[in-house]
């Protein structure tokens, strides 16, 4: 998938030095609320993917600039439930040069794209740490709509507990999203 200089391909062990560089890049993997991996963790971090691909539950994709190749970060469709036609999107991360720019808006806009109009899906979700507001920020600004939040949900990487805010998007809003996000993204371009 490819669109606006922004490239998704599935994540492999290829990627694994620029992973890394990316993760380097605002020390990311400090933050007590992102997924993001510590730079000698990065290959554990791209066989975890691997392995929850061939489990069926989870599909990574680095992001990469088109015209140079660099990777900028990661996303994954996971929490796959074909049988409802649901999937999430998370495990997103990007390299610090890379936020607030229109690669997350891109990213996401090839990632809806292919989940609502190639594979179907009636629903596409997201989740994020209660106290992750710029993710709860982007997600918002993605025409999402909050569900709820889920209470003592999952363990942080410093072992706290967290509570997880859910939001979610229908394939009858997506159309009206996508543009909005057209819109957004392109008035940037400007």
């Amino acid at each position: 998938m490819s669109d606006c200089g922004i490239q998704l391909v599935p994540l492999s062990l290829a990627h694994e030095e620029g992973l890394r560089a990316a993760a380097l890049d605002g020390e990311l993997w400090r933050l007590r609320i992102t997924s993001v991996p510590e730079p000698d963790q990065t290959r554990r971090y791209i066989e975890d993917a691997l392995a929850m691909r061939d489990a069926g539950n989870r599909f990574a994709f680095a992001v990469l600039d088109a015209k140079s190749g660099d990777v900028l970060g990661s996303s994954s469709y996971h929490d796959i439930l074909a049988n409802v036609k649901r999937l999430e999107i998370g495990y997103t991360w990007y390299a610090k040069r890379c936020q607030r720019t229109h690669v997350n808006t891109t990213c996401k806009l090839l990632m809806m794209g292919h989940a609502f109009d190639t594979l179907g899906c009636h629903v596409v979700g997201w989740r994020t740490d209660n106290f992750n507001f710029a993710s709860q920020t982007a997600i918002e600004r993605l025409g999402a709509r909050k569900d709820g939040v889920i209470r003592g949900h999952a363990v942080r990487r410093d072992g706290t507990i967290r509570d997880t805010v859910m939001y979610s998007m229908r394939s009858g809003e997506w159309p009206e999203a996508k543009a909005q996000l057209l819109y957004l993204r392109d008035k940037k371009r400007d």
